[in-house]
């Protein structure tokens, strides 16, 4: 086994990284760093003889985190992945509707479903009161930047 990343890289997650049990003072399932957030390699160390995770300092959110290589990709390297990820409260920016009958107002919160939808993977899939929309990314915005 090789490291791919070592002390001092600053690198990107690639997906949402949750608590998945081991972090003392976060709920279980809690979100602790967003997908596409940036950090800097501190250690790295071998889990089950067949996995190398590497500790994660995260300057934004002053937070530590172990992560897998396949987790991981250089921060230098391209990323456009979106910025919203599965659960995010969003706000709808404009009205959306079904067949010319308004059914979401603008305004009205939602919650991300799955992502990288669409052909450009430019739209989300969204519940908005129990239904769920596949609404284009530009119609939307996270929740917590509109207040």
């Amino acid at each position: 086994m090789t490291p791919t990343f070592t002390f001092g890289d600053e690198v990107r997650v690639t997906r949402a990284i949750r608590n998945d049990g081991t972090m003392p003072g976060y709920t279980r399932g809690q979100l602790l760093v967003r997908r596409g957030s940036t950090g800097f390699v501190r250690e790295w160390g071998v889990f089950l003889q067949d996995q190398i995770i590497y500790q994660i300092h995260f300057l934004d959110g002053d937070i530590m985190v172990g992560c897998r290589a396949q987790e991981l990709i250089p921060a230098g390297q391209p990323w456009d992945a979106g910025m919203l990820q599965f659960g995010d409260p969003v706000t709808a920016l404009q009205p959306l509707s079904v067949n010319g009958a308004v059914v979401v107002s603008a305004g009205a919160m939602g919650q991300i479903e799955a992502t990288d939808q669409g052909h450009d993977g430019n739209s989300y899939t969204v519940t908005f009161s129990g239904r769920w929309f596949h609404v284009p990314a530009s119609a939307l915005r996270l929740a917590e930047e509109i207040a």
